[in-house]
C-alpha cells in the first residue's frame, strides 16, 4: 500500500470518512448484491469505451467497483486511492488492485490511466475543493473520466444521516465540462435503486471523453 503525505489543511468532510462513520461505512458496502449490480453497471460503462487497460478511482473504499471491473476483465490494471486505510486494507486482502492511502485533495500520481472515476464519492468532498478534485480525475486520464453522483441542476446541502455539511449534489459533470473545453459528453444514464434486478443508489453517471482530433 502506497501512502501520500498528509494533507496540511485536512477538511471537516476528510475527518468524518477517516473516522469511525468511514469504517462503519465499509461493513454496509461489502455485499455480493452490490456487487452484481456493479458488474452491471460497468459492463455497460466499458462496453461504451474502446479497449482500456488502466483504471484509476478516486475514492476506492473496499475496492466494490474495482472488483466489478476486474470481475469483467482480468488484464485492467486497477489502482484505488482512498484516505481511509483500513477500507484499504480490504483491498490489499483481495489483491487485486495497487492502493494508495491519500486525501484526494492531496494526490501525488505521475502515472496516466485510460479511465478514471469517482462513484458517490465528490458527494462528500467539500465543495470550496472540488476544483482539485476535476483537476485530479482530468490530469490523470489518459482518454475516458466516468462521474457517477448525486445530481442536481444547482448545488445543494443535504443531511446525511444526522451529519450536515456531509453530503453535495449537483452538476459535477457539467462544472467538467464547462471548465475543461476538450472534454466531449460520450454517455449518461440513471442507476435506481428500485431496479428488480440490479439494484443501486439513485445515483446519475456521465461517461466524458478527451477529444482528440484525427
Amino acid at each position: 500500500m502506497k501512502e501520500n503525505r498528509e494533507y496540511e489543511m485536512e477538511t471537516d468532510q476528510e475527518k468524518f470518512w477517516k473516522g469511525e462513520f468511514g469504517e462503519r461505512y465499509i461493513d454496509r458496502n461489502i455485499d455480493l448484491t452490490l456487487l452484481s449490480s456493479n458488474i452491471s453497471f460497468f459492463s455497460k460503462v466499458l462496453s461504451t469505451m474502446g479497449g482500456i487497460k488502466s483504471v484509476l478511482e478516486l475514492g476506492c473504499n473496499a475496492g466494490m467497483n474495482l472488483k466489478a471491473i476486474k470481475a469483467l476483465n482480468q488484464e485492467i490494471d486497477l489502482t484505488g486511492v482512498d484516505i481511509n486505510e483500513l477500507a484499504l486494507s480490504e483491498v490489499e486482502k483481495w489483491g487485486g488492485a495497487t492502493t494508495i492511502v491519500s486525501s484526494i485533495l492531496d494526490l501525488k500520481i505521475e502515472d496516466k490511466y485510460d479511465l478514471t472515476f469517482t462513484k458517490g464519492v465528490m458527494i462528500h468532498i467539500n465543495p470550496d475543493f472540488l476544483d482539485v478534485v476535476y483537476s485530479n480525475l482530468y490530469d490523470l486520464s489518459r482518454k475516458y473520466i466516468l462521474v457517477a453522483e448525486y445530481y442536481n441542476p444547482m448545488p445543494v446541502s443535504i443531511d446525511y444521516h444526522g451529519h450536515q455539511d456531509r453530503l453535495f449534489k449537483r452538476d459535477f459533470a457539467g462544472e467538467m465540462l464547462d471548465i475543461y473545453s476538450d472534454l466531449r459528453l460520450i454517455d449518461y444514464g440513471f442507476l435506481y435503486h428500485r431496479d428488480p434486478v440490479f439494484p443501486q443508489d439513485d445515483i446519475n453517471w456521465f461517461l466524458l471523453s478527451k477529444y482528440t482530433k484525427l
